[in-house]
């Protein structure tokens, strides 16, 4: 029998890798030149449908801490992933997007407590060297807007992840997951406007399959997944989760559009799974608890979700 830890872990682990397939949905079904356009239609109507499912509205300072985790986690991650992508060829933007683990270790032990760990930090380089191996290019080149967007998508949604853990919401799961989708799918609505232009006039039907597929499943589905990880483990240990969906966008690039697969890239798969694995190991039972959360015989007795 699998443990109740290790079965939130997988999955949790099922939204990183659905949102790996992000890449070959996007390139095979969509509009091309329209990212933000993809990011709004695949947050904001995703949202609103959990809003409306659920029935409930922020109250008091939840409607700014939505708005606060909506930007982070979604919008401005969003957006600067775009810019880091359109600036950085070779794979850069994705390696210093698989920083992000680092960089919520670093936060975790500010803001929440936790210990930091020499473990930690060495799978979370081992991570960043796998990623690397797995989608380089030799041809790769530097670019400063580029790096820094990449840098700041990153910090944003590691900013996000903890504090999503410091402030554990008093409404159900689902419904502050389409705050957040809410949120998020109206910061980028201005930006998907401005240099987008206005959406096609006409969408085919391979198009409106792909704009489904992102909202149900890229958003919809595995938000909640993420989120209610977050809220059940370290969020350390969640965003190591997230190196599986440079694994899965490649895996699916040799397996559905005939790319090359290298014995290089192979070799990097394998130590994105060891880091991942080694990542996930439970912490000391010394580590402190993030503040305000209650001891585990606590959470065990009032947890509803």
């Amino acid at each position: 029998m699998l443990s109740n830890r290790v079965v939130i872990i997988l999955v949790t682990a099922l939204a990183p890798m659905i949102w790996g397939t992000s890449y070959l949905v996007t390139t095979e079904l969509l509009p091309p030149g329209r990212p933000l356009l993809a990011a709004v239609l695949r947050a904001l109507p995703a949202g609103l449908l959990l809003v409306m499912l659920t029935r409930r509205l922020p109250q008091g300072m939840w409607w700014w801490r939505a708005v606060v985790l909506g930007a982070l986690n979604i919008g401005l991650f969003f957006a600067l992933l775009f810019l880091a992508a359109y600036r950085l060829p070779g794979g850069v933007a994705a390696i210093i997007i698989a920083l992000q683990p680092l960089l919520v270790a670093g936060l975790a032990s500010g803001l929440l407590g936790e210990r930091l760990t020499l473990r930690t930090t060495i799978a979370g380089a081992v991570g960043v060297a796998g990623v690397s191996l797995l989608v380089l290019r030799a041809d790769a080149q530097l670019d400063g807007v580029g790096v820094a967007a990449a840098l700041g998508a990153a910090v944003a949604m590691a900013t996000g992840v903890v504090l999503s853990k410091r402030w554990p919401a008093p409404a159900p799961l689902l419904a502050t997951t389409g705050w957040q989708l809410v949120a998020g799918g109206l910061v980028v609505l201005p930006a998907a406007l401005l240099v987008e232009g206005a959406p096609p006039p006409t969408l085919s039907t391979e198009n409106l399959v792909g704009y489904g597929y992102l909202t149900i499943i890229g958003a919809a589905l595995t938000y909640p997944l993420w989120f209610r990880g977050i809220r059940a483990l370290s969020p350390t240990h969640v965003t190591f989760l997230g190196l599986l969906s440079p694994l899965v966008a490649t895996a699916l690039g040799w397996l559905a559009l005939d790319q090359e697969l290298t014995a290089v890239q192979a070799l990097g798969g394998l130590v994105v799974l060891a880091a991942i694995a080694v990542a996930q190991t439970r912490p000391p039972s010394h580590a402190r608890l993030p503040r305000g959360q209650p001891g585990p015989s606590v959470r065990r007795a009032s947890s509803t979700h």
